[in-house]
């Protein structure tokens, strides 16, 4: 299956596990541990914190928008964000004319 929205950092994850047999590691509770804490610090080392100003009014409308798709909000900011930048968040054009 192609995927068109995979950037090439995503690319080289999917890669890397890949190799990985995490079969072997199911049974074992101390390296799934392991394993987990090694995917938190890959996250950690890759992100950024990054504070904005926005109104409460549209913070309210994004944390019911966020409750509404089973999210917390700042996941949800997060993904809005990641879709728009690959590409997979697409206008609609119908609600925006008016």
């Amino acid at each position: 299956m192609k995927n068109n929205f995979i950037d090439n950092e995503e690319k080289k994850e999917m890669e890397i596990w890949s190799d990985v047999d995490v079969t072997k590691y199911r049974s074992d509770t101390e390296n799934i541990k392991q394993l987990k804490t090694m995917a938190k610090d890959y996250v950690k080392k890759h992100e950024t914190k990054m504070n904005i100003r926005i109104s409460k009014d549209e913070l309210e409308k994004i944390k019911q928008r966020a409750e509404r798709e089973g999210l917390k909000y700042q996941t949800f900011i997060k993904s809005v964000l990641h879709k728009y930048i690959t590409g997979q968040l697409v206008e609609d054009k119908a609600k925006t004319a008016s």
